[in-house]
Order: C-alpha cells, then structure tokens, then sequence
C-alpha cells in the first residue's frame, strides 16, 4: 500500500520591505502645515500678546504678565458676559440637538419626496447669519414686531424682548437653532442611515417597540457621532458673535449689557473704545480655556450616557426582560426571524 505524501508547501519568497522613508510624512505634511498657520500660531500669538500691555493704534507698550488677566477678571462686566454667554449656550444648543434627532428620525422613515424635505431642513444653515439676526430682530422687536402683536391679538401681553435678559436670550437662542437644527439633523441621519437593519430584525424578533429600540439600539449606535455634534454645538455656542451683534441697531449688547457675550466683550475691549489688543487676548485665552473645558465634560457625560445604553461591552441588549446578544448572535437572530415569518 503505497502512501501518497502531500507535497511540502511551496516557500514563499521573501521579500525585502524597502523603507519608505519621507513618503508617509510627505502626505500628512499639508495637514500639519495648514495647521500650524492658522490654528496653532494663532493661539500661541494671542497667549503672547495676552501678556503685554498692547494697544491697538500704539503697539506693544511693554511685558505685564497676568496683569491683563487679573483687570479682566475684576471688571463686573466679564462676569455679566460670561452668565448671558453659559444661558443663551443652554437654551441654544440643549433644545437644538433634542430636536435635531427627532428630525433625523424622521427623516429616516420612509417617507415621499426624501430629497425634498432633507434639502428643506438644509435651507437655514445656507443662510446668511447676519440676515437672520435681521429678520429675527424684526420679529422680536418691542413695539412693532409680529411676536408682540400675535400675543396681543390672543389676549396676553407683549414681552420686552429687548428689555427683559431672559427673553433676549430666547430670542437670540431661537435664531442659532433656527439656522443649526437642520445641519445637526442632517449629520444624525448620516450616522442612523449606517445602522445596520439586523440590529432592528433582532429587536423586532424580541418584541421590542419602536420607542425601546430608538434608546436601546439607535442612540447608542449614534454614540460617536452625538460626541461630535455635541461638542461642535459647545464650541459654536460659546462662540456666538453675529446673532447678539445684529439683534439690534447699536450692536453693543444692550443698555445694560442683557445679552453681551464673551465674543461681544472681547471686541468691545480690542476694537472698541479702549482699544486694548492685550486685555482683549486675555479674554480669547479664558474662553479657550472655558471651551476646552467644556468640551471635556460633553464628551465624558455624552461617552457616559451612550455607554449606560448598553450594558455590556459586547453590544448586548435587553428587550422586555429578554436577552438579545447582537453581536456574537447577529446570523442566528436571523435566523430565528426566519423561522419565525415561515
């Protein structure tokens, strides 16, 4: 009985791995490059000018350390700015991004015209900002705009949209999600568009409502890109300059300061009268500071909420009391659906 021997394996022959030297380095320079121009020398000349005392007309006068920092923070002013900047930043960006994923959701179902109404939520962000403080300022004007006059004609009493800080906050808070809501929803639709439909079947097969697999399935699948929306949203809300700027004729905030911002007090104090480029970049560098730190806590608290929907770090959920296992599972979850619809 003759044995028939396998043949060896034939030996692949190796090759020799050139180095590729410079190449990889040579792509990601551009990045870098533009980079360094207009993000990080910036930062560092603003850091730089925030420690002289540099005027507008007249240059640098001299090095003065923290002391721009400290006159900053002494002046009642910067205190009033930062308290309107944090209110319109909550009534702006907490009910903007709510609802943007309710539009996404709804932009997700099959509905007619998909094209249109997705282009439809898109008009908004295509608008200019300055255009929309204007028409936004005609509508919540005192005594002449349309808000005031629908309250009247119902029987309730105009409101000092102007006069009164709360209401100017809600005013102007009501243009940044008028003009961002869309373009945050249409971000979310691109994330819930990539969830994969067998993590839907699994749930259905389990009884799972719409509702329960909205928070269950589509939120945490969102978790990433919810982190980025949120801690877009954090950075454009503390940064917000044109609405508060255009939400009346002077453009200085208010008679007494009820919607001035950080960004309106820094250019207030580098461009204004005092024309103080110093005292101005120490205002630039706090509300760095003010941002980054707030972008850490979104990105903690977002990474923290997402994560609580999902219990276990393989992608495990519940539904109704039973155990659905979607990532080691997904095929025969299908299969069971299968059997099931047979």
């Amino acid at each position: 009985m003759s044995v028939i021997s396998r043949p060896a394996a034939l030996e692949q022959p190796k090759r020799r791995r050139k180095g590729l030297g410079a190449t990889p380095y040579v792509f990601i320079a551009p990045f870098f490059i533009v980079f360094a121009l207009t993000g990080l020398f910036p930062l560092v000349y603003t850091g730089w000018v925030a420690l002289h005392d540099w005027h507008l007309i007249g240059g640098q006068q001299g090095f003065v350390g923290l002391e721009n920092f400290a006159l900053v923070l002494k002046q009642p002013t910067f205190w009033i700015a930062l308290r309107n900047t944090f209110s319109i930043f909550l009534l702006s960006s907490v009910p903007q991004i709510i609802i943007a994923i309710a539009i996404a959701y709804m932009l997700d179902a099959n509905l007619r015209a998909k094209t249109f109404w997705r282009m439809g939520v898109l008009l908004p962000y295509v608008v200019a900002p300055v255009a929309v403080s204007i028409i936004f300022s005609k509508l919540f004007a005192d005594q002449s705009g349309m808000i005031n006059a629908v309250l009247e004609n119902i029987g309730l009493s105009a409101i000092g949209w102007h006069s009164d800080a709360f209401w100017a906050h809600i005013a102007i808070a009501s243009m940044v999600n008028f003009r961002w809501t869309g373009y945050n929803s249409l971000i979310l639709l691109a994330a819930m568009q990539a969830v994969p439909n067998d993590l839907y079947e699994a749930a259905t097969v389990d009884g799972a409502s719409r509702a329960r697999q909205f928070f269950s399935v589509t939120i945490p699948q969102l978790r990433a890109t919810l982190i980025f929306v949120i801690i877009n949203s954090t950075i454009g809300g503390l940064q917000i300059f044109d609405e508060p700027r255009m939400y009346d004729q002077i453009g200085k905030g208010g008679n007494d300061n009820q919607w001035l911002t950080l960004t309106m007090y820094l250019y207030n104090l580098a461009w204004g009268d005092q024309k103080s480029l110093g005292k101005g970049s120490a205002v630039a560098i706090i509300l760095f500071i003010i941002i980054l730190i707030f972008a850490l806590i979104s990105f903690n608290l977002t990474k923290r909420i997402a994560s609580s929907a999902m219990p276990q770090a393989k992608t495990r959920h519940f539904f109704g009391g039973h155990h659905v296992d979607i990532g080691a599972k997904r095929s025969e979850d299908l299969n069971v659906a299968e059997g099931a619809l047979q």
